[in-house]
């Protein structure tokens, strides 16, 4: 039995970046050995365990045959015969695609270390075609490290888009990249990927244009992404990726209440607080602003927190003593809320 530590902690600790997790690959074993040494089996389409101390992800070196459409279109072959090499074989690009001895050796069959310090992002093999993520991957590692796509790799995601590869893959799989992408430090490098291969039109059709410099949390960068965007396109974007609540929210608030930024009088501040139920959900408020903020509105963001903390400090509880009936509490509370923003302007 062999031990290898494999793929990202590979390359990054190559890259002088903090190692976050650490993946094993395990060659010349069964999966009865790897039980009878204490390892728990965690994985349903091929064989991994986690180590009973550490509790890091350790798989039989394997080897996959394309059987079907999608990601999940693969048989798996994993055998104490399958060597290191055809194990790394199987990998997306060349800079995954490096092994570590436990004695700091690397194993390196793709030449993946020189492509880390050409700064370029190379397939493995021709069976990248096989597995349609492995697009929006390679985008998402060109919007992570700022490197160049080889030509002949930007040739094959050309040639998988056109042959209608991409037409199978699975909305989860597409977010999960996809959200990954935007939070990178250069995500208009992902765009710039989908756009010249083609899968940009075809996957995000709204989305005709690259995004401006942002940052901030997923749900603030997914709102400057759709901020052109109409209410009914950002809707049919989210259906068709499912992207979560909180990104698809904040987009449609943004959508909603952006017109109403300008707002100069205190009935029109009151107005865009109640539209983005900023009293109930300030936070989200907040995320909005920055949205906004990034988007490069033109508005008094400052102004805005202002009267929203005026308004904010008006006691709901008194305003309902005060009124002779329930239905006379809204106008009594908004009547008080618009003083509270007029007494606290600068």
């Amino acid at each position: 039995m062999e031990i290898y530590v494999v793929g990202g902690a590979v390359r990054d600790e190559l890259l002088g970046l903090p190692v976050q997790d650490r993946d094993f690959v395990v060659v010349g074993a069964t999966p009865e050995e790897m039980v009878a040494a204490g390892f728990k089996p965690v994985g349903k389409d091929f064989p991994v365990f986690l180590h009973p101390q550490t509790h890091e992800e350790y798989a039989l070196a394997r080897t996959e045959r394309k059987s079907g459409r999608g990601y999940k279109g693969f048989t798996v072959y994993s055998t104490p015969d399958v060597t290191l090499e055809q194990d790394l074989a199987r990998r997306d690009l060349t800079i995954n695609a490096i092994a570590k001895k436990p004695d700091g050796t690397l194993v390196d069959p793709f030449n993946g270390k020189t492509d880390l310090e050409n700064k370029i992002l190379k397939h493995v093999s021709a069976a990248f075609a096989e597995d349609p993520v492995r697009i929006l991957r390679v985008a998402r590692f060109a919007a992570r490290f700022g490197f160049r796509i080889a030509d002949e790799t930007m040739a094959l995601m050309s040639m998988m888009v056109a042959a209608g590869e991409t037409e199978h893959l699975v909305p989860e799989r597409v977010w999960q990249e996809f959200a990954k992408g935007l939070a990178e430090p250069q995500p208009a490098l992902m765009f710039e990927a989908l756009e010249r291969c083609g899968l940009r039109p075809k996957l995000l059709p709204e989305l005709q244009q690259l995004p401006p410099p942002f940052s901030g949390p997923l749900p603030v960068r997914f709102a400057v992404l759709c901020w052109p965007l109409q209410e009914a396109e950002i809707k049919a974007l989210c259906d068709r990726l499912k992207v979560p609540n909180e990104e698809r929210e904040l987009a449609l608030l943004a959508c909603r209440c952006k017109d109403l930024l300008n707002g100069s009088s205190p009935g029109d501040l009151l107005k865009l607080f109640k539209r983005a139920d900023a009293f109930r959900r300030p936070e989200r408020f907040r995320e909005f602003l920055e949205a906004a903020r990034l988007s490069e509105l033109k508005f008094d963001a400052i102004r805005i927190e202002n009267a929203l903390q005026a308004a904010m400090s008006v006691d709901a509880g008194a305003i309902a003593g005060k009124a002779t009936s329930p239905a006379e509490i809204p106008a009594l509370l908004d009547r008080e809320r618009e003083q509270a923003i007029e007494k606290g302007k600068p």
